[in-house]
C-alpha cells in the first residue's frame, strides 16, 4: 500500500481531560459498488460551520414588562404624549421603537389617523359631572352622561354596554388589543386607559397578558419556550446568516430557536424538516419500529427494554445477554458500536422494483430504529436524573458523608448523557442523508460516530448500573465509592470529548475526507510528472499491466478499507486509554486535596 494512502491519526490527551485529534485518510472513488437506489437522500449536507457559543438571553414575565415598560417611556418622552398612547402606537409599530419615530417624524398626522388615535382631554372620554341625560345607542336607555363613556369621537354609549363590549372582545382573544369603537364606520381605537376604566380582575389581567405576549410575538429576536408550561421568552441576538440556534431555556427544554423543533445541533434545520417528513409519510412502513419489545435472540421470549443503555439480560433460566440494537451477544461485544448499515440479507424478490424499495426500507428502518431509541434513551435518562437529583443524592450524601458539591460529579454526567443522547439522535438523521457515491465520506463518519457512540455506551452504563450499587448496598465503602467517583468522572470527561469531535467533524461536513483526498490528487499528479521521462519500455509494462490491476481494484480495495479501520481502532483504543487514565489521576489529586483541607 503507498505511504500517502495509510492513515495518519494522532491523539493527544491534554490535562484538562480534553481529547483532541488530526485525521487524515483517503479511499478510492470505487472503493466498493454504488448502489442507485432511491435518491431521496442524495442531498448535500449543510457545510456551514456553526459555533458553539451563541449569545441568547432567557426572560421571564417580569422582564418581558421591564423592557415594554422601557419602550413606552421612551416613546413618551421623545414625542410628548400619553404613555397610553405610546402604547398604542407601539402596538401598531410591532413594538419597535425606531420604526414608530421614523413614521411620526414624517408624517404625525397620518400616524394618528392610521392608529385611531384622537387627540382629545381625558375627562371627554368619562365625562365626571354632566348630568344631562342620554339615550344610549345600543341598549336605548336613557343615562346620565356621566355615566356614559367614547373613544373621543362623537359616539358615547351608556358603560354597562361599553363594559359587556370590552369583556366580550378580551374574552375571543388578542384581537381586543385593536378594538374600535362600536359604531359602524368609526375608527377610533380603545387604548389601555379605557380598558382599564370598564374591566376589572380577571379580565384586566388577561388584557395586560396580551399586552405582554404582543411584545413577544411582534419582535423578530424574541420567542416564546416551547417547553410544557413555560412562560419564559428567549432573545437571540447572534447572526441570523451562520451558526447554530440550539437555546436551552431555564425549564431545561432545549430547542432550535430558528425551526421551533427539538435541539437538533449539528443539523441543519432543513435537513430535520426532511428527516420528519420522511417519519411521518413513512409511519406505515415502520410501525414495527415503534414497539418497545424485542425477541430474545437465544430464547426467543419477548424482551421489554426498561433502561437507558443497550445492554441486556434475557430473564432466567435463559440469562442470555445481547445488545438492544444488533441483537448480537454482548459477550465480545467490548462496548463498540454496532452503528454501521449493513445490507440485510434474505431472499431476493424477482422484480428488480421491489429489490430497489426493499433496500431503500432497510436502508430507513436502521437508522430510524436508531434515531428512535437514543429518543427514548434520552427521556429516560432525564427521568432518571430528576430522580437522582431529588431522591438518591441526598442518600448518597449520608451514606458516605459527602457534601452536595462533592456528587456533582454524578449530576455531571447524566447531564452529559442526556446531552450525549440528543446529539447521536440526530447524527442518524445526518447519516441517513450523505450521499451514497462519498464513501469515503460514510467510512469516516461511521468510525467518528461509532466512536463516540461506545464512549457513550460505556459512560450510560456505569452511571446506570452501577450507581445503583452504591445507592441499594450499604455494604460498600467509601473508598470504593471514590473509585467509582474517579472512573465515572473520567468516563464522562471522554464521552465529552468524543462528542466535541463528532459534532466539529459533522458541522465541517465532514470536510477533512475532502482536504485529504485533494491533497492525494495533489501528490499523484507530482508523480505523474516526474514519470514522464520514464523510458517506453516501462511505460509499456505499466501499460500491459493495467488489465490485471483493474482486474484486482475492488479486491485490493476491501483490503485497505479493513486494514485502515483497524489502524484506525487501534488508535482510538490507545487514545482512550490514555484520556481515561488521566482524567483518573485529575480526580484522585482533587479528592485528596479536599481531604487535606
Amino acid at each position: 500500500m503507498d505511504s500517502d494512502r495509510l492513515l495518519r491519526y494522532t491523539f493527544t490527551a491534554h490535562s484538562n481531560n480534553q481529547l483532541y485529534y488530526n485525521y487524515n485518510f483517503a479511499v478510492d472513488d470505487d472503493a466498493s459498488d454504488v448502489d442507485d437506489g432511491a435518491d431521496d437522500y442524495n442531498v448535500l449536507i449543510n457545510r456551514v460551520n456553526y459555533s458553539s457559543e451563541k449569545c441568547y438571553v432567557i426572560l421571564n414575565e417580569n422582564d418581558l414588562i421591564h423592557r415594554q415598560q422601557e419602550d413606552i417611556s421612551k416613546v413618551t418622552t421623545v414625542l410628548s404624549i400619553p404613555r397610553d398612547y405610546a402604547c398604542m402606537l407601539l402596538l401598531r409599530y410591532n413594538w419597535s421603537v425606531g420604526n414608530l419615530h421614523e413614521a411620526w417624524f414624517e408624517d404625525e398626522a397620518k400616524v394618528l389617523r392610521r392608529v385611531g388615535l384622537l387627540n382629545v382631554d381625558p375627562a371627554v372620554k368619562f365625562p365626571q359631572t354632566d348630568e344631562t341625560i342620554f339615550d344610549c345607542g345600543v341598549c336605548y336607555e336613557s343615562v346620565r352622561k356621566r355615566d356614559t363613556a367614547s373613544c373621543g369621537c362623537d359616539h358615547s354609549f351608556c358603560k354597562t354596554c361599553w363594559k359587556a363590549y370590552v369583556s366580550t372582545a378580551i374574552g375571543d382573544g388578542p384581537g381586543c388589543l385593536n378594538l374600535r369603537c362600536p359604531e359602524p364606520g368609526c375608527d377610533a381605537a380603545v387604548g389601555p386607559d379605557m380598558v382599564n376604566e370598564l374591566v376589572v380582575g380577571d379580565e384586566k389581567e388577561r388584557y395586560n397578558l396580551f399586552l405582554v405576549r404582543s411584545y413577544v410575538e411582534s419582535n423578530k429576536r424574541i420567542k416564546w419556550c416551547p417547553g410544557a408550561g413555560c412562560d419564559n421568552a428567549v432573545q437571540f441576538d447572534d447572526d441570523f446568516e451562520i451558526g447554530s440556534y440550539d437555546v436551552c431555556c431555564n425549564c431545561k427544554c432545549g430547542f432550535c430557536w430558528k425551526c421551533m423543533e427539538d435541539a437538533h445541533r449539528p443539523l441543519a434545520c432543513e435537513i430535520v424538516a426532511k428527516w420528519l417528513l420522511k417519519n411521518t409519510t413513512e409511519a406505515e412502513n415502520t410501525n414495527w419500529i415503534l414497539a418497545y419489545t424485542k425477541p430474545c435472540p437465544k430464547c426467543k421470549r419477548s424482551i421489554e427494554k426498561n433502561n437507558g443503555c443497550m445492554h441486556m439480560t434475557c430473564r432466567p433460566p435463559c440469562g442470555y445477554e445481547f445488545c438492544w440494537l444488533c441483537l448480537g451477544p454482548y459477550k465480545g461485544h467490548d462496548g463498540r458500536a454496532c452503528n454501521r448499515y449493513t445490507k440485510q440479507g434474505g431472499p431476493v424478490p424477482e422484480a428488480e422494483q421491489r429489490v430497489l424499495a426493499k433496500k431503500a426500507i432497510e436502508r430507513y428502518t436502521h437508522y430510524y430504529e436508531r434515531w428512535a431509541a437514543n429518543e427514548r434513551s434520552r427521556k429516560q435518562a432525564l427521568a432518571a436524573l430528576h430522580k437522582i437529583e431529588t431522591v438518591h443524592l441526598k442518600k448518597l450524601g449520608l451514606a458516605y458523608f459527602h457534601p452536595g458539591t462533592q456528587l456533582r460529579f454524578i449530576t455531571d454526567a447524566w447531564l452529559q448523557i442526556v446531552e450525549c443522547r440528543r446529539v447521536l439522535k440526530w447524527t442518524y438523521a445526518y447519516g441517513y442523508y450523505i450521499p451514497k457515491i462519498e464513501q469515503a465520506k460514510i467510512l469516516f463518519f461511521e468510525f467518528v460516530q461509532g466512536e463516540a457512540e461506545a464512549g457513550l455506551e460505556r459512560l450510560h452504563l456505569c452511571a446506570e448500573k452501577e450507581l445503583q450499587t452504591y445507592i441499594t448496598n450499604e455494604e460498600t465503602t467509601e473508598e470504593q465509592f471514590n473509585r467509582f467517583r474517579v472512573k465515572l468522572a473520567g468516563l464522562t470527561s471522554v464521552a465529552r470529548s468524543y462528542f466535541e469531535n463528532l459534532v466539529r467533524a459533522l458541522e465541517n461536513g465532514l470536510s477533512e475526507v475532502d482536504s485529504h483526498e485533494t491533497c492525494t490528487k495533489t501528490r499523484t499528479g507530482l508523480d505523474q510528472g516526474a514519470a514522464v521521462g520514464s523510458s517506453s519500455k516501462v511505460r509499456g509494462r505499466r501499460r500491459s499491466g493495467q488489465g490485471g490491476e483493474s482486474s484486482n481494484r475492488g479486491s485490493d480495495n476491501a483490503k485497505r478499507l479493513r486494514r485502515m479501520m483497524m489502524m484506525m481502532r487501534h488508535a482510538m483504543d490507545e487514545s482512550r486509554r490514555n484520556a481515561t487514565q488521566a482524567a483518573g489521576e485529575s480526580s484522585s489529586h482533587g479528592h485528596l486535596g479536599g481531604q487535606d483541607r
